[in-house]
């Protein structure tokens, strides 16, 4: 009797245990749920109000297509110009604020973004270029990009680069160069170069105008080797006959960006110019590289990867 009353006496002590266990592990759960949410508040109210999306917008990004975009490309590498081709795809998409990838599903938390695809191929003699950046540009306009990276192959190897827009700019970069092979940073936010393209197709008014610091390219940082850094530029806004042109003037002449575009909406980007100093010394010249639009067409390419889908290239003049 004396066992049985013990072995009685330990089951209740076990169970009153296993409750205290499951009550903090609610009580942590809550807490960090708590947390997470009093974190995504505190960021909301950080940001500036939402820009309100027009009709005309929605209508316009949000019928289910990409926008893409031809260009005669005519490159100014190694001191020569290339011809190449260029494209760019705009498309609207939900994106996780934490993780900072596209979205599986639908949640309130889901910031929608307008992504910008950007490749340029180019042939340098006998071996080829191709550089593809990607862009997350919040719709709201109410903050900077999300997120920017770059990649580059070519037959001497490739590299990656990307920031991250988190408390501050956070860069990561891959190479095969020596000195260059990995590397990590963090920036002061400033406006990127990399979203004016973006920002451009929202709203061009709200485009930085006059004396400001600005972070150029990535793709400008790693052909020619620099660190990543924000630069004082000067930046205006002119249209004429329809056409609006976002001027970008780096300090010391070290480059100049103008990018053209329908001055209705939808904004298209129909040509752009790059100026910048090539070589060193005696060689040293200020080269211009082109971008010209050739077609343009809405289509939802990710549905579009079978042979008889390849027709829709020639559309594109690809």
């Amino acid at each position: 009797m004396k066992n049985w009353i013990r072995f009685e006496l330990i089951v209740v002590l076990f169970a009153v245990l296993m409750t205290m266990i499951e009550g903090c592990k609610d009580q942590t759960t809550s807490t960090n749920n708590e947390m997470a949410i009093n974190t995504a508040t505190s960021i909301a109210e950080s940001l500036p109000p939402r820009r309100p999306l027009t009709q005309e917008f929605k209508k316009y990004w949000y019928e289910g297509n990409a926008e893409i975009t031809s260009y005669k490309l005519e490159q100014a590498r190694y001191g020569e110009v290339r011809e190449g081709s260029s494209v760019l795809i705009y498309v609207t998409e939900p994106f996780l604020p934490e993780v900072q990838v596209k979205a599986d599903r639908n949640s309130s938390e889901n910031i929608p973004v307008l992504k910008l695809n950007t490749t340029k191929n180019y042939l340098t003699g006998i071996y080829p270029y191709s550089i593809m950046s990607s862009t997350f540009y919040p719709i709201y306009d109410n903050q900077h990009a999300i997120k920017s990276s770059l990649s580059i192959q070519e037959w001497c190897g490739h590299v990656y680069s990307q920031i991250n827009n988190r408390d501050q700019f956070e860069f990561t970069s891959h190479s095969y160069f020596e000195g260059e092979a990995d590397k990590k940073l963090t920036l002061d936010k400033t406006f990127l170069e990399n979203e004016v393209w973006t920002k451009i197709r929202i709203n061009p008014n709200s485009l930085p105008i006059g004396e400001i610091q600005m972070i150029p390219s990535l793709e400008f940082f790693r052909i020619k080797h620099q660190e990543l850094k924000a630069f004082k530029a000067t930046a205006s806004l002119e249209t004429k006959n329809g056409i609006s042109s976002y001027i970008i003037n780096y300090e010391d002449g070290l480059r100049k960006l103008s990018i053209n575009f329908t001055t209705a909406f939808p904004y298209s980007i129909e040509s752009w110019t790059e100026e910048f100093t090539s070589g060193y010394g005696l060689n040293k010249k200020v080269m211009t590289s082109k971008g010209t639009k050739l077609k343009s067409l809405k289509t939802p390419y990710w549905r579009q990867n079978s042979n008889k889908d390849l027709f829709l290239r020639d559309s594109l003049g690809l």
